[in-house]
């Protein structure tokens, strides 16, 4: 299969403070962000703007020197240890090769310190876009495969989350999300792990992984105890696949916001069941248009969500593997629906208010989110 496009056509915003590093320069989707002069422009805006995330996966958010430093430490990977080399290994020709890289990455992942040092920085990176609160899809599976002790592994994202609120202002939350790729014994094995050992900060169940072949019924006894136990269901649907996947999510495992969900556009009567049940979309920009998910972003469904009365999120997904952050997901809202700075408030409020985070987080990060504003326009 011939490559993916290397998007271009404009400059990549950073949403980081001066001197801070951030990932490599690198092309993006066409027609994407929304070009503001002047440092009282909406990117400028969006830059301070306090936000919550909820769709973004913590392997998936390694940042390009920390991948880097992993493939040093583990040479005998397939991931480069060059950072400018990892900018051509981050391009994919289609969502299958890119969860053979993303595979890749995790296998980096080998003990508890690696954990705690991807943990740990990823956090960082959020606190340098004003990102308040954050539940990170995490695959806990994916680790204790490859031997790391599962307390071990506990332990290690619970000292990050601990350190990250003292130290960087993060809330850091948990959702554990099955490999879908990985079957019936992934699930058995991610279910035990979120119910028996329930580390403080896990809030929610999720399924991610490829859509094509793996269908959302089976995962429903697991999903079924997880619920049971108190914790919020998340799966990821509609991506690769149509419409009906998103309903198996929702009539199989009792969906409460669905991941992606890109597909739900083509069937009226899901979108008014979303609107009227008021159950969110995780929506990520350029992550669909990396996987082929969306053929560009000119072409994205994210206005016809909103036009539906769909309650929107908008988030970065696998920020550094997409070449793109949460910031730039924010732009390219902003330029797909039209909005001023008074409407990407707004947008951000919807991520608080589609949130698990407890009522006395939402009102106060919501109430930032209003002060910021009112201090923006004054």
């Amino acid at each position: 299969m011939s490559p993916p496009p290397r998007v271009s056509g404009h400059r990549r915003r950073v949403c980081a403070p001066p001197g801070s590093r951030l990932p490599w320069p690198r092309s993006r989707p066409s027609g994407g962000i929304l070009s503001s002069p002047g440092s009282g422009g909406l990117s400028a805006f969006i830059a301070g703007l306090p936000k919550a995330e909820l769709h973004v996966h913590h392997v998936g958010s390694a940042s390009p020197r920390i991948v880097a430093e992993l493939a040093a430490r583990h040479p005998n990977s397939a991931v480069p240890a060059d950072e400018d080399a990892l900018a051509e290994f981050f391009t994919f020709s289609d969502f299958a090769h890119f969860i053979e890289v993303y595979l890749s990455v995790v296998d980096l992942v080998r003990d508890a310190e690696d954990v705690r040092l991807l943990t740990y920085e990823v956090a960082r990176d959020m606190s340098r876009q004003n990102i308040r609160y954050a539940e990170l899809t995490v695959t806990p599976y994916s680790s204790t495969r490859r031997g790391i002790p599962e307390r071990a592994f506990m332990e290690a994202i619970e000292d990050a989350r601990r350190a990250a609120a003292a130290e960087l202002g993060v809330t850091l939350r948990w959702c554990f999300d099955i490999p879908g790729e990985a079957g019936l014994e992934a699930a058995e094995e991610t279910a035990r792990l979120a119910c028996e050992l329930r580390p403080e900060g896990l809030v929610s169940f999720g399924l991610g992984g490829p859509e094509v072949g793996v269908p959302r019924p089976q995962f429903k006894p697991y999903f079924d105890r997880a619920i049971a136990e108190g914790l919020h269901s998340v799966p990821h649907a509609g991506e690769t696949t149509g419409p009906r996947t998103v309903w198996d999510a929702l009539d199989s495992l009792r969906a409460e916001r669905i991941g992606h969900g890109t597909s739900s556009v083509r069937d009226p009567e899901l979108l008014a069941h979303l609107a009227e049940r008021r159950i969110p979309l995780e929506v990520c920009p350029t992550s669909n248009i990396a996987t082929r998910a969306v053929a560009s972003l000119d072409e994205h469904p994210i206005a016809e969500m909103v036009k539906a009365g769909v309650l929107v999120t908008v988030n970065s997904d696998d920020p550094p593997m997409f070449g793109t952050d949460l910031c730039t997901e924010y732009e390219i809202a902003a330029r797909l629906l039209g909005l001023d700075a008074a409407g990407v408030a707004e947008l951000a409020k919807n991520a608080v208010a589609a949130s698990f985070a407890p009522a006395q987080v939402k009102s106060s990060l919501s109430a930032e989110i209003d002060a910021y504003l009112a201090s923006w326009r004054g």
